[in-house]
């Protein structure tokens, strides 16, 4: 007798070179139409962030302003600590923390405010995505500038 053998279907296993480059482009060229975006969003993001920053500052010299009989601080960091008043009574700081930009570094403040002719408050800026401080100027962040994105 014969003995009937059975052909097993050739079956391939696994991907070919092909196939996993063409796959490998496909991801690539989505890649590279998202990643741009996202980091562009970020930048903004940060930008978003250190103006708000600004805002609480200038917010938290206002209130040392009025507390004060019309007079700015000397620093950002005596806002930073309680005081005694006249009648006895412990001030709260004014702030809880350093204000800090987005990128962790300080907040630059000026009093009386040279940056602007007849300015009404203080000066006050970051040095932007740069990291470098170009005195509010350059791509540096400040409040003294009209800008509509926030």
């Amino acid at each position: 007798m014969q003995k009937l053998i059975q052909k097993i279907p050739n079956r391939r296993s696994g991907f070919t070179l092909l196939e996993l480059l063409i796959v490998l482009g496909i991801i690539l060229a989505i890649a590279a139409m998202v990643i741009p975006n996202l980091i562009g969003g970020q930048d903004e993001a940060n930008i978003k962030t250190t103006k708000i920053n600004i805002k609480g500052l200038e917010n938290a010299l206002k209130f040392y302003y009025t507390d004060h009989k019309s007079l700015y601080p000397e620093s950002i960091d005596i806002l930073l600590i309680g005081e005694n008043t006249a009648d006895g009574r412990v001030r709260q700081p004014y702030l809880e923390a350093e204000p800090l930009d987005a990128w962790g570094n300080r907040l630059f403040y000026e009093w009386p405010n040279n940056k602007v002719p007849q300015a009404y408050k203080p000066a006050i800026w970051s040095a932007g995505p740069n990291r470098q401080n170009e005195e509010g100027a350059g791509d540096d962040i400040n409040n003294w500038s009209v800008n509509p994105t926030l």
